[in-house]
Formats: C-alpha cells, structure tokens, sequence
C-alpha cells in the first residue's frame, strides 16, 4: 500500500525549498526598479505556506519505500512546475496557464524551450527566477533536500535512484547523503566559477549569474533574444563551449579530475567516448561550414564546437543558424539532439552511455553468431554489464524511438496548418524529450514555440517532464503493477 502521507510530507518539503528559493529574486527586482517584486514575494509566500500545509499535516514517520519514491519524483516535478510558474502570472509576463506552464516546465526540465517572444523586456527578478528554475533543475532539487532528509527523519536513497539522471551506478562516496552534498558543492562551485569568469570577460554581472546558472544546468535559457550570439565575442562563446563540455560530463568524473586522479578520468569508456565523439564532429562539421559559408576557419571552428556542444549536452544556447549552413548539415544537427551528454550529469537526452553499449553489444553479437558456444559477455569500464542492464537499455531506447516517431505523428496533425508540419514535429518532439532547446523547423534556433497550439504546448510539456525524468520514472505509474498492494 502506498504510503500517501509519507509522499505529502516530502512534496511539503520541497516546496517550502523551493519558495525560499525565490525570494533569491528579490534583490534584482529591487536593483532594477522592484516593478515585479509584489509579484515574486506574493509566489513565495504561496509556495511556501502551501509546502508547510502539505508538511505540518503529514508530519507522522512514515517510511518511504520504491513506488512512495517514484510517485514524489513524479508529483514533486509536477507541483514545482506549477507554482514556478507563479511569477510569470502574478507579474502579467505570460497572462494565461498554458504557456506560464510551458515556461516552468521547460525551465525546471533544462529543456530551454520558450514561448516569450521578448526576453529582454521580462523584468529582471523575474527573468532571473526563470534563469534559476533551470539551475534548480540541472542537478534535482531532490538532490538537494536528500541531505535535509535526516532531519526530517526521511531516507533519500529511494528518491536519489529515481530522480539521478542516467544508468549509472558511481557513487562519490558510499553515502547518498555525502554523496549528494559532494554533487551540489562541484555545482555550486562550478556556476561561480563561471560567473566569476564571464565577468571578467565582459558580461555585466546580472548577465553573468544569469548564464552562469543556465550554463552549468545545460539549460540555455538566456537574458538576450538573440542568446549567446547577442554578446559576439569569442572569448565568452569559448568559455561557455568548455563549461558545456562540462556540465555535459559525469560528476563522477569531475569529482575525480579535481582531486588530480586523471587515470580514472580517461578510464571511462563513457568519459572517452564523448570527448572522441564531440571532437570528430566537430572536425568534420567545421570543415563543411568552411567550405559553405564565407566565415573564416577560426570562426568555422567557433561556431560548430559552440553548436555542437550545445546541443550534444542539450543545452540549447545559439550562437548561429545551423539550419541556414546547409540542408545535409540540418540533419546532423537533428541527428545529434538524440545523443545527450553523459550519465550522472544534468543534460537530458538518451545519453553516451546507452549507446556505447548497445553499439558493444552489436558488434559482439556478430562474434556470438559465429562463435555460437562462446561466452561473450559485454564490458564497459572493465566491468561486464549485467544482462539486466542490458535489457533495460533495449527497452529505454525502443520506448524513447516509439514515443518520438507517435508523438511526431500527434504533433504532426496538431500543426497541420503549417508550412512543414511533419519537420517542426519531428523537431519539437526530438528536441522536448530530449530536453534540448532548439529544434528545426518552425522551432529552429530562431525560433521559439510561441506559435504552438495550446493543445501542442500541453503534450509537448508532458514530453520534457517525461525526458527528464529517464521515461520510466512517469511511464511506470501507468502501469498496473504499480498500483497493486502487493
């Protein structure tokens, strides 16, 4: 029996962290003239008193178990995403619940995807909390609260194995709750960092944090409608391409890098692979821009590496139209939003990993057929994969290919009044549930998704919480095993 009180205590939790959260907002709103700070103390204070209601009532001890955990990862991304959308209603930026919804959603998932056609006239305390949903969202604001568990007589191992994103199975340190107060510290360590060195070259320092927070979430949202490419300079576009590279990589592996252990860095496959992947594409593709446009090789190299490592990580920051360069090189580009950054960082996507190991086991599978009595097992890291794994990633890639092919049918006839209905399906779909951003299409990276029906923007939110939270998170409380009592 799932234990409900147990669920509503934690989603009490999380939404009074979260209420206290925005009024981090406040001081800019203040700094450029406070015309949006009735708006943002008015969010936090619903916030808040409603997560001490949801706390205050459920305060009994009750364990949580793995369907208590599932269903507050679930629950708490839902009801996180509508009260961060609070501050786009009370401040008239977006006047109805649809595309405020729309705007949470995208924001919490990392996903980037916006419906405000005017970013730069959105009041500042407001467009930072916008900036700040994707820094919360980045690492899991479930992570964060696991160190806050103990106090609150809660075990977080559960809700860690259902919100941490990808199959991994590293661990900093044999403790969830070190390990996810390790996780938060490289974050918060990084984002200032990045701050610190995007104001040195340049920004002003509200620009800065803004991107800072949205860099290291592989969010990309930003303060300026023309995003990165507003600020055209190479030394900021090379520094964000780095952080990106990043933020697109396990946390495991920063954590090891920064203790100097660079053995166990390059000893993973993963780690290898990406590293190899980003840099032979970008080899290949500025070798094409070169050859197409009239840039020179600097600023061929610059904007595909920028590109690139954008969308790999499923950032989503532009720094030009890679739609324009070609139409072969439009769909590499598409090619890459199914990629995703590695396991154990906060990009979204399918990640490097399952495809590392399906494209192992593949090959393998071709020496099982001629060695059919041969025990053949695949390895990553050294280690072999449990068959368990093994079929779980077969199955999250069949279900994450069927629910982009049958969600660009639905987004298909949902835009059967536009010029390329089936492209900008294939790009909404492709681009939400990989939580990237920029699609092609109609929702290529000039674009926004402003234009989308309602009906669009409602599944299309479903898609980004369903890509955040790795498909089996949602899909698995549609099922009937999961509502059995035993």
């Amino acid at each position: 029996m799932i234990r409900i009180g147990a669920v509503l205590k934690v989603l009490g939790v999380l939404l009074i962290v979260l209420g206290s959260l925005m009024l981090s907002s406040l001081p800019f709103s203040f700094y450029y003239g406070g015309e949006d700070a009735v708006a943002l103390f008015s969010s936090a204070l619903v916030t808040s008193f409603t997560g001490l209601g949801l706390w205050y009532f459920n305060k009994s001890q009750q364990k949580i178990g793995k369907r208590e955990g599932y269903l507050i990862v679930a629950l708490g991304w839902l009801s996180m995403g509508i009260v961060s959308m609070l501050p786009y209603l009370f401040s008239g930026v977006l006047s109805d619940f649809t595309n405020a919804f729309f705007e949470s959603i995208s924001g919490l998932t990392t996903t980037g995807a916006s419906v405000i056609n005017d970013i730069e006239a959105v009041p500042k305390g407001v467009l930072f909390w916008r900036s700040l949903t994707q820094w919360i969202g980045g690492m899991g604001i479930i992570v964060l609260t696991i160190a806050l568990f103990p106090l609150l007589g809660i075990g977080g191992v559960e809700l860690f194995i259902a919100e941490a994103p990808g199959p991994t199975s590293d661990k900093i340190h044999p403790r969830i709750k070190e390990t996810a107060k390790r996780l938060w510290l490289i974050y918060v360590g990084l984002t200032a960092l990045l701050t610190f060195l995007l104001y040195l070259c340049g920004m002003n320092f509200y620009d800065s944090i803004n991107h800072g927070l949205t860099t290291m979430a592989t969010g990309g949202f930003s303060t300026k409608n023309d995003s990165i490419a507003y600020f055209n300079n190479p030394l900021i576009q090379y520094l964000i391409t780095f952080f990106m590279f990043l933020a697109g990589t396990n946390y495991t592996i920063i954590y090891f890098g920064l203790k100097g252990e660079l053995k166990k860095v390059w000893k993973s496959d993963e780690f290898k692979t990406y590293f190899l992947l980003l840099l032979s594409v970008t080899f290949i593709i500025t070798c094409l821009v070169f050859n197409f446009t009239d840039h020179s090789l600097e600023q061929s190299l610059r904007e595909s590496v920028f590109q690139i490592v954008s969308i790999v990580t499923t950032t989503g920051f532009v720094s030009a139209d890679y739609t324009s360069w070609s139409p072969g090189l439009t769909l590499v580009f598409f090619c890459l939003l199914f990629i995703g950054g590695c396991a154990g960082s906060t990009s979204g996507g399918i990640k490097v990993i399952r495809h590392l190991v399906l494209i192992k086991n593949t090959f393998l599978e071709f020496k099982r057929l001629l060695h059919p009595r041969a025990l053949i097992r695949t390895k990553v890291d050294g280690q072999l994969v449990a068959q368990r794994v093994l079929t779980h990633i077969l199955v999250f890639l069949l279900i994450y290919l069927g629910i982009f092919f049958s969600g660009s049918i639905i987004m298909a006839m949902i835009l059967k009044n536009y010029d390329q209905p089936l492209m900008t399906a294939f790009g909404a779909v492709a681009t939400t549930i990989g939580n990237v951003g920029p699609g092609i299409g109609a929702v290529g990276p000039l674009d926004n998704f402003a234009h989308i029906p309602y009906l669009g923007k409602w599944f299309l939110s479903f898609l980004m919480l369903l890509g955040r939270l790795e498909l089996f998170t949602i899909l698995i409380l549609f099922t009937p095993y999961f509502w059995k009592t035993n």
